[in-house]
């Protein structure tokens, strides 16, 4: 009992510092990104398509000014995907990605328009005169398996492009 006593203040400790690490999320500064600034079109951009529905999907990776390792690897693997897989339709300007600092004031209007509340990966799809917006959760849980990230990634983002919003 007495050894039982003198363990539980160690025990108590890390478990406190364990979890701190889980709270402070993204506070590990990250290497300094330029600031980016989006312009918000409030009317679909034209491009070809075979779907003529679709005419633009934006992949944001909405970050604060800290970011940690996760948050960081989410928006590399994304970045990495589009890149890859659609560079035609990065070059048409059918698809837009980017990494969006939400802390910086010049972004406020694209992270309003997109509901951020924190570290994420969202996508916009203008279809037609419409606009829908998703967070992708999924996302985080991929990290560590680079290329099931991407086929993941890359099969959502087909769908949005094939009009498929489900």
């Amino acid at each position: 009992m007495r050894n039982l006593q003198r363990i539980y203040p160690v025990i108590l400790f890390a478990f406190l510092i364990i979890i701190s690490g889980f709270i402070a999320g993204c506070t590990t500064p990250s290497p300094a990104t330029p600031a980016t600034v989006v312009s918000v079109s409030p009317e679909p951009l034209p491009a070809t398509s075979t779907n003529d529905t679709v005419k633009r999907v934006e992949v944001f990776h909405f970050h604060g000014t800290q970011q940690c390792y996760s948050c960081i690897t989410v928006g590399s693997l994304a970045e990495q995907t589009v890149n890859t897989s659609f560079k035609d339709e990065l070059t048409s300007g059918r698809i837009v990605f980017t990494h969006v600092n939400y802390d910086l004031p010049e972004n406020t209007i694209l992270a309003k328009k997109y509901g951020v509340t924190g570290s994420s990966l969202l996508s916009g799809v203008y279809n037609g005169t419409t606009f829908s917006k998703e967070e992708d959760v999924r996302v985080w849980s991929l990290i560590n398996n680079k290329e099931a990230y991407s086929a993941y990634l890359s099969g959502v983002i087909t769908k949005r492009l094939n009009g498929d919003l489900s």
